[in-house]
Formats: structure tokens, sequence, C-alpha cells
């Protein structure tokens, strides 16, 4: 028996590019106001709401005061992250190590910032809503769970913006149990082509286990785990000045590049607009 290196046989490569890390969906600035201008604060200031008298015919009326309120987005947070490639490792790697890597830094940073600007939007939300036993993984619950959170913000002109659901991936199973039980026409489209990403009007998001969190991110600090997030879409607007953020430098002692990629962010659910926004406790 001949022994040969483990080296001396041809190997096949499935791909000119490294393996991705599997990634996560990231939805934020699907149901958010974005806003990449380099500013760090963003002002949008109100009044307060006049309400009207209906009296008999007089023609005298009296004179109401008003008052104007500050109500104002702050970037005060950045998410960042650096690694440093050696030049021999550029070099000798049959890979682009530097596109590859950049790339992965991009999609964490991206990641962190749709995780920080979610539970934002879930820990300032005013409207409040508890499920029925079993939440979003007993079907049954589902259009119950759904009519009661529409009622919520119904009423409201804002809500022709779209109304949006965000729940964790392990929501799904009674979901799709609903929309392959109920009602006809959908009841087939769902058992033909599988996850309906809209329901009774609501776009319907999934992150995945774990995204709503009790933690502390940069400086504020949350208390998310076993909640999730209705509302109105862009209601609430985050900023990132300058979108993300790439720097390559040369350091000495070290041959090759460090290379960093961070991004500045501030989240803001406007004072007028926090009942559009329903905080979701699951039972």
């Amino acid at each position: 028996m001949n022994t040969t290196s483990a080296r001396g046989w041809r190997d096949k490569y499935r791909s000119t590019a490294m393996q991705q890390v599997l990634r996560k969906a990231l939805v934020c600035e699907k149901i958010c106001e974005v806003d990449r201008s380099d500013n760090l604060r963003i002002q949008n200031p109100y009044s307060n709401q006049p309400t009207a008298t209906v009296q008999a015919l007089t023609g005298t009326y009296s004179i109401s005061a008003w008052t104007q309120t500050d109500d104002t987005l702050t970037v005060t947070d950045e998410v960042i992250y650096s690694e440093h490639i050696f030049d021999f490792e550029r070099l000798l790697n049959k890979f682009d190590l530097f596109a590859a890597r950049t790339d992965e830094q991009a999609y964490a940073v991206a990641e962190r910032i749709d995780r920080f600007v979610l539970n934002n939007l879930t820990e300032d939300a005013t409207g409040a809503y508890t499920t029925p036993a079993g939440g979003f993984t007993t079907a049954a619950n589902i259009n119950v769970i759904l009519s009661n959170l529409i009622s919520k913000v119904s009423g409201f002109a804002e809500t022709y913006k779209g109304l949006f659901l965000v729940i964790e991936n392990t929501d799904v199973p009674g979901i799709i149990q609903a929309h392959a039980s109920n009602g006809f026409s959908f009841a087939d489209a769902a058992l033909n082509n599988g996850w309906m990403t809209s329901y009774m009007g609501v776009d319907i998001y999934v992150v995945r286990s774990g995204t709503f969190a009790s933690e502390t991110l940069g400086t504020t600090t949350y208390t998310n785990s076993g909640h999730r997030v209705f509302g109105v879409k862009n209601v609430a607007t985050y900023a990132q000045p300058g979108g993300l953020r790439f720097e390559e430098k040369q350091v000495s002692a070290k041959t090759g590049i460090e290379f960093v990629t961070f991004g500045y962010v501030g989240v803001k659910l406007w004072a007028q607009k926090t009942d559009l926004v329903v905080d979701i406790t699951l039972a």
C-alpha cells in the first residue's frame, strides 16, 4: 500500500470566494424611516393638539394657549469591528481574504445596528398587548392576536403607511398553520407556495431567536426578552450618518493591513407617534 501525502491529492474548490457566515435577516430599513445625512441631531418639534368646541350660535369664542415641545433624535452610539490581515496571509491564500473579511465585517456591523434599532423601537413603544397563552406558536391565537393588534392603531391617519409585525423564527409554526387553515384561496395559496409574508393586511418579518433581548447595547438597556413588536411603518426614524464606513491602515511593526468597519447610529420613535407601535408580551 502506497502512502500519499494528504496535500498530494487534487482539491476542487466549490467557489472562488470563501463561504459566507450564515446571515440573519435585516428588517429595520423596511419598517423605519432611514436618515443617512451627516447630522448629530434631527429635530422634530411638535405643538399640542387643539380641541374645537361645538356650541349654539353665539358668535363668541375664548382664546386658548398653545405650547410647542422639542423632540430630538441624537446619535449617541457607534457599532464597530476591526481585524488585521498580515501580508503573507493575503499573498499566500487562495482566496481574496481582504474582500471576504471586509464583506463579513460589513454584515456584522449592519446586523448589530438592526438589533439595536429593533430593540429600541420595542422599548420605546407605548402601545402594549399581551397575547393569549401560547403566543404566536398556537395557530388558533393568530387571528385573535392580529385583530387585537390592528385595533390598537386603527382610526389614525398614519395607518395608510402600512402595518408591520416582527416575530422570531420560533413563532413561525403557528402562523404557517393559520395561513394554511383560514379562508379558501388564501389557504390554498399558502399550501401551494408556503410562507406568506402578509396576513390580514400586516407585513410579517421574521428575525432569529434571541433578537428581542434583555441586554445593554451601547448607551441603552433593554428588557425585551419574550417580546415582539407591531406597528405602523415609518413612524420611527433611525439615523446612520454616512452609512457604513471603512478604514484601512498600515500599523507599526506589522506587515499587511489593519481594517475597521463602523457606523454611527441613533433611533427615535417620535413622541407623537409612540401609540402607533405596540410592545407585544408573549404569554
